[in-house]
């Protein structure tokens, strides 16, 4: 299983969606705040929220499609 979280800010809305599309797809992550984790905001250059970092990665920047999510993941998966 591939290391997925999402960096977001506390009051993203789209953060919890994203996470509940994850765990509906079998895959469990947690929210890491910006304003908790100042260091993840300088290392992937963050500016928006949310953002999904899947394998030390930020595979999306926004709040990703379904199917975007799923290729995403397979992907991720098979490589």
């Amino acid at each position: 299983m591939p290391e997925i979280f999402i960096i977001a800010t506390r009051n993203c809305t789209h953060a919890p969606n994203l996470k509940r599309e994850l765990a509906d797809l079998g895959h469990d992550c947690e929210i890491r705040y910006v304003e908790d984790h100042p260091e993840l905001v300088d290392r992937f250059q963050i500016r928006h929220s949310p953002n999904l970092v899947i394998d030390g990665e930020v595979v999306f920047r926004h709040q990703p499609t379904e199917s975007e999510l799923r290729a995403a993941l397979a992907s991720h998966e098979s490589g």
